[in-house]
């Protein structure tokens, strides 16, 4: 049994939590997460007013008796968030759990979060972000390594080095993220001291994730180099999968193109039609390097309950213990 502070913090089964992922992470597919023993997190951003975000609440209790989160983006976006609105919105529909991830919580949204009784968490990427979160009053932090699929900061450290430097520096529990996708990646991470694991990349490649088959299957046959970073001439450098929009992004950004032109191609809305589609060169989207270790598509139950019984293994057979 792979009992953690992160499992008792969160009431879940399994200490991993399912990535936040852009017009991915609705409520049908977060209920499969939680269903599964993990911790599902509904993506804020994908609902544009307070009602369609409450009814994806909602949505997602419907499909759920288990323990799910919100994760509040404070990315740079094109369209405006105000996160105090879907702060109102979580107090009042009673969601446990918070993610926030990006730039520095706002310490009036983390106040008003735990003084509603909420748990909260937050994605950095160092050691130095992760203090700040815990001071504010985080009650776990994620440490999210540059080999992970979406925004990794501009300091290139690597999922290996910021665990133990994380564990060692901070009272709270944390997460690791960032190349994470089988029970060896597990293992790893609570062996260099973190007490649970964020995945994202790996659960793309499963039978509830809501993008289209041909997709899929492209994720499965690529290898772990297949990945490149790109915005990092806007500050905003976030890992993707190496297609056309990629590689055409990059070359934009090499040249010295405007906002507008950047923004042509990262736009959101040629992310949503790739998912729709299948048509596999025609947005940008976030992918780690562990999709070179993922080959097949499997239900999410059986990716998290594999995950944990493989970790569970080799902890035993390398005399190791599964928590603090």
């Amino acid at each position: 049994m792979l009992r953690t502070r992160i499992t008792d913090l969160f009431g879940i089964e399994y200490p991993i939590v399912g990535g936040c992922m852009m017009h991915i992470s609705g409520p049908e597919f977060v209920a499969a997460i939680s269903n599964a023993g993990a911790l599902g997190m509904l993506a804020s951003a994908m609902f544009a007013d307070r009602e369609s975000f409450r009814q994806a609440i909602r949505r997602t209790r419907a499909l759920t008796d288990r323990p799910f989160g919100v994760n509040l983006s404070l990315h740079p976006a094109i369209r405006p968030i105000d996160n105090a609105v879907y702060g109102e919105v979580i107090l009042e529909e009673g969601v446990p759990i918070v993610e926030t991830s990006g730039h520095r919580p706002p310490e009036d949204l983390f106040a008003q979060l735990k003084a509603g009784g909420v748990k909260v968490m937050h994605k950095c990427v160092s050691v130095r972000h992760a203090l700040t979160a815990q001071r504010l009053g985080a009650d776990a932090v994620t440490v999210f390594g540059s080999e992970g699929g979406g925004h990794i900061g501009e300091l290139g450290l690597t999922t290996m080095v910021l665990v133990p430097l994380a564990a060692d520096a901070l009272r709270i529990p944390v997460l690791a993220a960032g190349g994470i996708a089988d029970g060896r990646g597990l293992a790893a991470a609570l062996a260099l001291g973190a007490e649970g694991v964020v995945i994202g990349t790996r659960l793309l490649l499963t039978d509830e994730c809501p993008i289209h088959p041909h997709l899929k299957q492209a994720l499965a046959a690529a290898a772990e180099t297949d990945t490149r970073p790109v915005l990092e001439s806007l500050r905003n450098t976030m890992r993707a999968w190496d297609n056309a929009a990629a590689r055409k992004l990059a070359e934009l950004e090499k040249r010295g193109a405007s906002l507008e032109e950047i923004l042509a191609v990262v736009g959101g809305h040629m992310t949503r039609r790739m998912y729709e589609t299948g048509e596999t060169d025609v947005g940008v989207m976030a992918c780690s390097q562990a999709v070179g270790l993922m080959r097949d598509i499997r239900p999410v139950a059986e990716i998290i309950r594999g995950m944990a019984e493989e970790a569970e293994a080799i902890l035993a057979r390398l005399g190791g213990r599964a928590g603090p």
